[in-house]
């Protein structure tokens, strides 16, 4: 792959079906995945990139129904629409006064303050240029903001097709289902993941749905 492909995530190879039948004809349980339950099914992005990444801070560690009604009344403190200047005038009493934690205030005018400042480039042109890593790290210095939610937002915010998160207990679990061994630690599924580049996205999609298919989990909005 090029770097400039390897920067968008694989654009320029088909997507999504057309990475899930490369993977299918070299690896037997992805073959049968796809038999199953088709191609990945990836939700095109509702937000921006900045209102993505808000949407992640508030919903950290909070039950759906709670995180939603924080964020719904965050969101009407900000005139409906999540942008970088608007949320820093925002006086911690209203960010508090919306539910948000003094945790949550501080990593979201981080975010913020950093995104302004060009520390974190969310602007589309910008991030064409960065590859997989760049973005990370530069989202990892965020307060707040982790590898797992990183590689999120590389996943379904910016549709990237090669990232493998080790640390996703669903990832893990579903890879020891489909292929019959114990569930890996994150450093024994690093390298399981080689084979599958460079549309790794595509096999954590798989792992997902095979804690549904064959553990009964509900449908995830991940893979839904």
């Amino acid at each position: 792959m090029s770097a400039a492909g390897a920067r968008t995530g694989g654009a320029r190879t088909g997507g999504y079906t057309a990475a899930a039948r490369v993977l299918a004809e070299r690896d037997t349980v992805i073959a049968r995945l796809l038999d199953q339950v088709g191609p990945p099914r990836v939700r095109r992005p509702l937000d921006s990139h900045f209102a993505a990444l808000v949407r992640a801070i508030v919903y950290q560690q909070l039950a759906g129904a709670a995180a939603s009604a924080i964020h719904g009344r965050l969101l009407a403190a900000l005139g409906g629409e999540a942008d970088p200047a608007p949320l820093l005038a925002l006086s911690d009493d209203t960010m508090r006064g919306v539910g948000l934690s003094a945790n949550k205030v501080a990593s979201l005018r981080d975010l913020a303050a950093k995104v302004l400042d060009g520390s974190v480039v969310l602007d589309p042109r910008g991030l064409a240029r960065e590859n997989d890593e760049e973005v990370m790290a530069r989202l990892s210095s965020v307060r707040g903001i982790g590898k797992w939610t990183a590689e999120m937002f590389l996943m379904f915010q910016l549709r990237r097709l090669d990232v493998w998160p080790t640390g996703d207990l669903g990832v893990r679990r579903g890879y020891g289902l489909a292929w019959g061994v114990p569930t890996p630690a994150a450093r024994e599924l690093e390298p399981l993941g080689d084979r599958y580049r460079p549309y790794r996205s595509v096999a954590a999609w798989y792992c997902w749905r095979a804690v549904e298919l064959y553990a009964r989990g509900a449908e995830s909005a991940l893979t839904g």
